[in-house]
């Protein structure tokens, strides 16, 4: 390899960690486990953090999906993981969505979450807060089965950018014009979120 010119990529050593729960802010209770499962749109939100790794350092994507038609309805993508990362989705999905009050909006103990901003935001939409039992992934697994098929789907879990725009160019193609409109869920009825939901609106007509 030497000989050619050739050399193994290496994986960066050290991973960015996007929950802090080291902080002494209230955490709101967990009341995603208690809800039964939603019925129609905006009734149950989930959001996360992760990380996507370019040339020029790492890039973070916050989104939201609705666990109903596990649609993402609104996402932010930023260099940082300040806290104006998680609002800019919730804007984001509040813009595109305006759900009623009494929506449950559940999330990891992470530190943006509990951010004064935030928790103000939710407050000002009528939104009820809840969040993951400390350490448990599970609690939030519908998030975390989108980062894998979005990592998978897209090969930006073995390719690297060259840039953070051409990133976020990525995950714009991928969100908005293939897994909201067309990936099949076989939860869904092998429907994609888009379709699922039009179906289901299109039910509620013919019922009507």
């Amino acid at each position: 390899m030497r000989a050619v010119g050739l050399r193994g990529k290496k994986k960066q050593g050290r991973r960015p960690r996007t929950t802090d729960s080291r902080h002494a802010q209230p955490i709101a209770a967990n009341l995603i486990a208690q809800r039964p499962a939603p019925t129609g749109p905006n009734q149950s939100w989930l959001t996360d953090i992760t990380y996507l790794e370019t040339a020029e350092g790492w890039l973070y994507l916050a989104a939201i999906l609705d666990l109903w038609s596990r649609r993402i309805v609104g996402w932010a993508c930023g260099p940082t993981l300040h806290a104006s990362l998680v609002l800019a989705a919730l804007q984001d999905a509040l813009q595109r969505r305006s759900p009623p009050e009494g929506l449950l909006h559940h999330s990891d103990r992470g530190s943006q979450y509990v951010d004064e901003d935030y928790i103000q935001a939710l407050a000002a939409a009528g939104i009820v807060r809840s969040m993951s039992r400390a350490g448990n992934c599970y609690d939030n697994a519908a998030m975390e089965s989108f980062w894998s098929t979005l990592k998978t789907d897209t090969g930006l879990d073995e390719s690297i950018p060259i840039s953070r725009r051409n990133t976020k160019l990525a995950v714009f193609d991928y969100i908005e014009t293939f897994y909201n409109p067309t990936r099949r869920h076989s939860s869904l009825g092998y429907l994609s979120p888009v379709a699922f939901e039009n179906q289901q609106k299109l039910n509620t007509i013919k019922a009507a």
